[in-house]
This record gives C-alpha cells, sequence and structure tokens, in this order.
C-alpha cells in the first residue's frame, strides 16, 4: 500500500487513481478516504487523477499519538501534494476535510491549487463563542467527546443510523450497508486521534483562512445537515472567501456524498470542467 512519511514520522495512506487533471479528496471526522470512494470511481472513469488519503490516526494511517490538530493535518496534506508532485489541483473536502481543505490553500498552496470544493464543511467556526453566537453550544461536542471515550463503537452505530445520513427522518431509505460502512471506517481509526479531531474541526477558526482563498470555489450543503448546520457555516464562509458560489440542496443530509452520490458528482464535474 501507498505511504508518505511526514516530516515528524507518522506514515500516511493515500490512494492515487488514474491520470489527467488531478482531484484531491480530504474526508471528514472520524472516516476515512473510503468515505470518497463514490466520487473517485465516478472521476476516474472520466479521466482524471484522484488522488485521497487517511488523516493521521484515521483509517490506514499510523495512529500517531500527537499532531491531532488542523495545522498539522495541513502539513500532511501539503508533504502528500510534494510527494506526488501535484500542481493545478482541485481540492475538495467535506465537514472536517472542509476545514482542512481551507487551511492547507491559505498556509500551503500558493501555485499548486486550481480549485476549491467544500462539502458540508465547518468553516468558519463550529463551536458557540462570544464573537460566533450562532454556532453550536460547547456541550455539543463535549457529548462526542463522552461517546468517543466512554463506548465508540455503539455511538458510531448511532450517529451513522441517525443523524449523519439523515436516515432518522421520516420515509427515509434506510441502507444497513451504509451504516456499516460507515462504522466499518470509523473503528479502523484511533480513539485519541478522533477524541482529538473533535477540538480539531470545531473550535478552529478558518475566518482568515476561507479570506486568504484566492481561487473559485464552490460550497455544496445540505438544508437538512444536522452534523454542521448550513446557516453558520456555507452560508457564512460564502461570504469570505473572495470567489465563491454556494448550491444549496434541499432536504439533504450531512452524508450527501454518499447517499446522493449522483447528485453530487455531477456538480462536482461541472464545477472541475468550468
Amino acid at each position: 500500500m501507498p505511504f508518505v512519511t511526514t516530516d515528524d514520522g507518522v506514515e500516511i495512506f493515500y490512494k492515487d487513481w488514474g491520470s489527467g487533471r488531478p482531484v484531491m479528496f480530504h474526508h471528514g471526522w472520524p472516516l476515512s478516504s473510503d468515505e470518497w470512494d463514490a466520487q473517485l470511481l465516478f472521476l476516474v472513469r472520466r479521466g482524471y487523477r484522484v488522488v485521497a488519503h487517511d488523516r493521521r490516526g484515521h483509517g490506514r494511517s499510523a495512529q500517531a499519538g500527537h499532531g491531532h490538530d488542523m495545522d498539522r493535518y495541513a502539513a500532511d496534506a501539503a508533504t502528500l501534494v510534494a510527494h506526488l508532485g501535484l500542481r493545478d489541483v482541485v481540492h475538495v473536502g467535506h465537514c472536517a476535510g472542509g476545514g482542512e481543505v481551507a487551511r492547507y490553500i491559505a498556509r500551503h498552496g500558493a501555485g499548486r491549487v486550481a480549485k476549491a470544493v467544500l462539502i458540508a464543511a465547518v468553516p468558519p467556526l463550529m463551536v458557540q463563542t462570544e464573537s460566533n453566537p450562532a454556532g453550536l453550544p460547547a456541550e455539543v461536542f463535549d457529548g462526542f467527546r463522552e461517546g468517543v471515550a466512554t463506548d465508540r463503537s455503539q455511538f458510531y452505530l448511532d450517529l451513522a443510523s441517525g443523524p449523519f445520513y439523515g436516515f432518522n427522518r421520516p420515509g427515509a431509505d434506510v441502507s444497513q450497508g451504509v451504516i456499516q460502512n460507515w462504522w466499518r471506517q470509523g473503528m479502523a481509526g484511533s480513539a485519541q486521534a478522533h477524541h482529538e479531531g473533535i477540538g480539531a474541526f470545531s473550535e478552529t477558526d478558518f475566518t482568515d483562512d476561507l479570506r486568504a482563498i484566492d481561487v473559485p470555489t464552490l460550497l455544496l450543503h445540505g438544508d437538512d445537515d444536522q452534523i454542521v448546520p448550513i446557516a453558520n457555516s456555507a452560508r457564512t464562509a460564502a461570504t469570505l472567501a473572495g470567489h465563491a458560489d454556494v448550491k444549496v440542496y434541499p432536504g439533504l443530509s450531512h452524508g450527501m456524498c454518499t447517499v446522493n452520490a449522483g447528485t453530487v458528482n455531477a456538480d462536482l464535474l461541472d464545477f472541475i470542467r468550468s
């Protein structure tokens, strides 16, 4: 399996499929690059080179006991980009991966980034603070930490069975395969990395990162996202990034890249080609 080693000695697993213009994917918490399989296969069949990595402590990457913060996540992504010699890259991030994309572009992307896509992404800031009163209360994320620390397996099963994909909504078309695949990805990672990563995705302020993005940016978000509510994420982020457009999907969930892959893939391809 392909790995790249970071400057602090952590092995990062990655997929590198196809040839042509590169599109790099950054997964959400607490998953892995497997989250993107529907997008990777779709694009590689259409002549694109697709790259996706498992964040440190996630999936098949090393379960390092340090570096579970957005600065380090972005630096790890930069290490992979440099290792593969990627340029003119379209970066796509979901949830926490959207934060990783924003920080990567702001700090490491000069001369290498063509476009960005943030899907159901956490920027600019998830947690409620005095300056961000519309954010989610800290108690929400404390509950995530408690779930990871006490019964991670059941907590992940509950997330996947309920709000992540909107399977808790009346009339939802529930897929046990999707639920089990989410659980599989989550349980493959490090409990420590996932516990510390909650602070990384919820407490990191990406306001300045968004302002630094100077490439065409597309924000995709479902208006029934129960994990990252749209009002204080995509709608606000669009006012901060200089060249951003927003597309809102009525009724779609946080996990729309999987359960509504056809819709998302078509819009992603249109944006890449534009």
